[in-house]
């Protein structure tokens, strides 16, 4: 049986994808437990963690399987990096004067440890890194489609300062803003 193989071997393509009840110890994993592994004749598969949980299981306290791939708590954490991402993306919740990691964590009803980890674990870079990158693409933007001011944009793009904004955009592009900035025609007729 594949579930069978997926425990033994210990596959982590199958984590999250079923869980393991050992009828002795009455107690359900992952099939990427640690522990060794029960005999077979001692095993029972389910889909689901819910569903050895209704066959009176308990999770297992080392593999703790309510971190699996797929399961609620798993998709609740991506699920909120997701939300923070798009208020600090679209609405500029680290742009305003003030703002903090701090109040972000708090919109989402969590510290900013917590928000730390989660940014860590899913999109490997901090809450500031992630809205740093996106004020630098928003001046992108701002520089290739508008003819604003590089203050306008700097502005505009959520960073507090002209000097701020230089800074960044040379650090991210090797450049001036400026040195990006398309060469536009007057848009008059020469004749």
């Amino acid at each position: 049986m594949e579930c069978e193989r997926a425990r033994v071997a210990r596959d982590p393509r199958y984590d999250g994808r079923f869980f393991t009840g050992v009828r002795t110890t009455g107690i359900y994993c992952r099939p990427v437990c640690p522990v060794r592994p029960a005999r077979s004749a001692n095993v029972q598969f389910f889909p689901s963690a819910a569903a050895a949980e209704m066959a009176g299981f308990r999770p297992c306290l080392r593999c703790r399987p309510e971190t699996a791939p797929f399961s609620s708590a798993w998709i609740g954490s991506r699920a909120t990096v997701a939300r923070a991402v798009r208020l600090i993306v679209e609405e500029g919740a680290l742009d305003e004067k003030g703002a903090s990691v701090e109040t972000l964590a708090g919109r989402l009803g969590m510290g900013r440890r917590q928000l730390d980890r989660l940014f860590a674990r899913h999109l490997k870079a901090s809450p500031s890194a992630v809205a740093r990158t996106a004020r630098v693409q928003r001046a992108k933007r701002l520089i290739d489609e508008t003819d604003k001011s590089m203050t306008e944009i700097a502005v505009l793009a959520g960073f507090g300062s002209l000097r701020r904004f230089n800074a960044v955009f040379a650090e991210v592009y090797g450049r001036a803003p400026t040195e990006i900035r398309p060469r536009r025609s007057s848009g008059r007729l020469r004749r």
